[in-house]
């Protein structure tokens, strides 16, 4: 036992096609590794889940502790995370000892400072006194993640500092939504820019309808996983807050401003997070419907 010390699914996905076609040379590379999983050998890269947890949540307080199909959320999101193939072991960084004293009784539970800023500054606490290669930064509100998200988040690392996951946009009621987040990124599946605003802008197809313009170009709806390389979120959180960080309040820009380059997967997978108490019967319906 540690001691604490303070210092939407669409539907369940196969395990087929989750990498874009244009991405070729990370579709094979997962693909390859995850055979060499499957013979029962380990990678030489030892990589953390962390979850970040806050009990203090504007919308939902005690949302890590709401029962979800008679057992806490930040559960849930653990036995998924601990269904990945790729970690190593999955830690609850928490700044409540509520959290704490739950969470302890099935994984490993860390307690944080409670000032931090953002959740990877959180994560950044607890991997500064672990020994690992790397870290995945995992959602605490996604009860129904996909442990093959999680898996090819941190495969993208054995190429890169940093990852993280995207979709296709494909719902006309998130096109214009600031609270989804878009992606663009370049020829070999780096990221160029992340925004609250719809990225890229047609120019030839502007005057049409929100659903022709999906159909004329590939969308990519970011998802809130995120890997990195030890070092590099240690040296990320050292920077201050950039200025296009500042204006959209999305922290993946501080790493982009600084010169961590960022891998993007492409998954046939979309989240579905408790952001509210209203979403707690309707994650049930769902495992319900799953058989989870």
């Amino acid at each position: 036992m540690n001691r604490p010390c303070v210092p939407k699914l669409r539907g369940r996905r196969t395990q087929r096609n989750w990498f874009s076609k244009q991405n070729c040379q990370q579709r094979f590379h997962f693909s390859a590794v995850q055979s060499v999983s499957g013979a029962g050998k380990k990678s030489a890269m030892k990589v953390l889940g962390i979850i970040p947890a806050r009990y203090a949540s504007t919308r939902f307080p005690g949302k890590p502790l709401a029962l979800i199909a008679g057992k806490p959320l930040i559960r849930h999101v653990v036995e998924r995370c601990q269904q990945a193939k790729s970690l190593a072991e999955v830690i609850v960084a928490t700044d409540d000892t509520r959290i704490w004293e739950v969470a302890q009784n099935f994984c490993r539970a860390e307690m944080t400072a409670p000032d931090h800023p953002s959740g990877s500054d959180r994560i950044a606490e607890v991997a500064s006194r672990c020994a690992c290669d790397a870290v995945v930064n995992i959602q605490g509100d996604e009860p129904l993640i996909d442990p093959a998200v999680i898996d090819a988040v941190a495969v993208a690392l054995a190429h890169t500092e940093m990852s993280t996951a995207a979709t296709p946009l494909q719902n006309p009621d998130e096109y214009g939504n600031p609270n989804v987040v878009k992606v663009v990124v370049n020829a070999i599946g780096h990221a160029l820019y992340f925004s609250r605003r719809t990225i890229p802008y047609l120019r030839d197809a502007a005057s049409g309808s929100v659903s022709e313009q999906l159909a004329a170009f590939p969308f990519l709806k970011h998802l809130g996983i995120y890997g990195y390389r030890r070092e590099a979120l240690l040296r990320l959180v050292k920077c201050p807050v950039s200025p296009l960080e500042r204006a959209e309040k999305l922290e993946q820009l501080r790493a982009l401003e600084n010169g961590i380059p960022i891998a993007v997967v492409q998954v046939d997978y979309d989240s579905v997070g408790v952001d509210v108490p209203a979403d707690v019967q309707r994650v049930e319906r769902l495992m319900a419907g799953y058989g989870d």
